[in-house]
């Protein structure tokens, strides 16, 4: 199949880029600034072999981010997708799994903050709509900080069919909802789980959560309505990695 390449900016976003082995970067653009960071990080390890390498002013960078309006940092990276595995496959023969699920979450600066929160805390996936997911989004490669090359992403194109055959498949389903009564923290968190988070602004869907098995909640503050959903995903992620330390 024949990949369309795209752009990401941002130092994280294109070093963590050229490290991975499995990411194709077709061409570099660097300025001056920028190109004595990268000749440490290429000591190091050769990371702009078979890369071309071009060296360009911050305002000649600056027409790729303007619409976007973040910082290019003086790195401006031309790449192909990752091959992602397919999520059947993924799931087979493994246990204590813990998966990520994002039901109409659309904003890239929040998914890319998620990604770097997940990667962070060794998740082991994140499903993903295929149709709602930006993943060519420069705002979402540079929220991320360079984490996309450390995490799987799955995605569906349906996720109400993939939570059901995740749950033929022994998964339990853990919908996040602020009105739940249980707390997160109260539940054991063993086996193979899903946690399922809705959208910034409505939450989950009706006919999504319905395939969730359990409702939970981060307590908070109760003059407070909710936490953004990266803060929240981070809060859960730390907190089941601390467990999964505990058990090993």
């Amino acid at each position: 199949m024949n990949k369309m390449p795209f752009f990401i900016v941002g130092q994280h976003a294109v070093i963590e880029a050229l490290r991975n082995p499995k990411r194709k970067v077709l061409r570099v653009f660097l300025t001056e600034e920028s190109k004595k960071n990268i000749h440490r990080e290429n000591q190091k390890k050769n990371l702009l072999k078979d890369v071309k390498v071009f060296f360009k002013t911050k305002k000649e960078l600056d027409k790729y981010t303007t619409r976007d309006q973040i910082s290019h940092q003086g790195y401006v990276a031309e790449v192909e997708e990752l091959d992602q595995p397919l999520l059947k496959d993924f799931v087979k023969k493994k246990e204590n799994l813990t998966l990520v699920c994002l039901d109409e979450v659309n904003d890239p600066r929040n998914i890319g903050s998620l990604i770097r929160s997940a990667a962070s805390f060794k998740i082991d996936g994140l499903i993903v709509k295929d149709r709602h997911f930006p993943q060519k989004s420069k705002l979402m490669y540079k929220s991320a900080s360079g984490s996309i090359e450390h995490i799987n992403i799955f995605q569906v194109s349906n996720i109400n069919s993939t939570l059901k055959n995740l749950k033929d498949k022994n998964f339990w389903v853990y919908g996040f909802d602020s009105n739940a009564k249980k707390n997160f923290t109260e539940i054991e968190w063993k086996g193979n789980n899903v946690l399922l988070f809705g959208s910034e602004g409505f939450g989950m869907r009706k006919h999504t959560a319905k395939y969730a098995d359990f409702l939970v909640k981060i307590n908070i503050n109760n003059k407070i309505e909710s936490l953004n959903i990266s803060n929240s995903a981070a809060i859960v992620f730390h907190h089941l990695s601390h467990l999964k330390k505990n058990l090993d």
